[in-house]
């Protein structure tokens, strides 16, 4: 920490094609600041963040429809009353296209987002009336519409109940199977480790373990054994099945993070 600023250190970190990685720590160990970092909303104080090959500091060279973002959930439409299909068409908006999300062409892309979710047949219904899972759903398909190669998502499984997490899971498990790259924020794996095929675990601002999901199941077993704290507290992640490792392809995200700051 520096004052009330939590500090990224010496974040080394590489994101494939094809990759679908799971990003854990405890609250405050710096995950959603990455990210943040990562989609050049925060600041690096040293270091450089790239995302297919281009720094985020120059964010007009970045191709940021390759990029989907998916926040912590606080309400799909934040408070104002709008379709499923509406929060979706709003994903093709940009400060350059103030009217992409009109027309038959941007209505049939965002349909087409709402059934990669399983919820085109929703797409009139007010995300008011919508449970926290379907809530979520509808963020993914806003974050797809522009149809990402990338997408990050903070947190999804917070908040929702485990019929809704087993739900994600398997529209997570259907975009990883299209290739679809994904960077999952989770305080623990739970019902995505099936779709997790690597962990990177984040504590106190620093990478402390980087591999294979299995290898973590490993490490913690030993550390549970030898009496010591271990850096993440994903629980019973041996009882999932293991991921078949995946195709790779050229980096999609490198990061060289020296020191950041900003929130948890």
């Amino acid at each position: 920490m520096l004052g009330s600023n939590l500090i990224l250190d010496a974040v080394d970190l590489t994101v494939h094609g094809g990759e679908s990685v799971a990003l854990l720590g405890a609250n405050g160990s710096g995950k959603s600041t990455l990210v943040k970092t990562i989609l050049g909303l925060l600041p690096t104080r040293a270091g450089t963040v790239r995302l297919f090959g281009h720094d985020v500091t120059e964010r007009r060279t970045v191709p940021w429809e390759r990029v989907g973002y998916v926040p912590q959930r606080v309400g799909a439409a934040s408070g104002v009353p709008a379709t499923a299909l509406e929060v979706v068409r709003s994903g093709l908006l940009s400060p350059g296209r103030p009217f992409a999300d009109r027309g038959r062409a941007a209505r049939r892309r965002a349909l087409e987002a709402l059934d990669a979710v399983g919820l085109a047949d929703r797409a009139q219904d007010h995300v008011q009336v919508f449970s926290g899972g379907q809530s979520q759903r509808v963020l993914i398909a806003r974050a797809l519409v522009r149809s990402p190669e990338l997408l990050l998502l903070d947190e999804p499984l917070a908040g929702i109940d485990r019929a809704s997490r087993d739900s994600l899971a398997v529209t997570l498990a259907e975009l990883r199977g299209r290739g679809l790259t994904l960077l999952t924020v989770l305080h623990e794996m739970g019902e995505l480790a099936d779709v997790v095929e690597r962990a990177v675990v984040l504590a106190e601002g620093r990478v402390v373990f980087d591999g294979p999901k299995g290898e973590l199941v490993h490490d913690h077993a030993r550390h549970d054994e030898l009496g010591h704290d271990h850096p993440d507290n994903c629980e019973h992640e041996h009882e999932h099945g293991s991921t078949e490792p995946a195709v790779h392809h050229a980096p999609v995200l490198t990061t060289s993070v020296r020191q950041a700051g900003g929130v948890k």
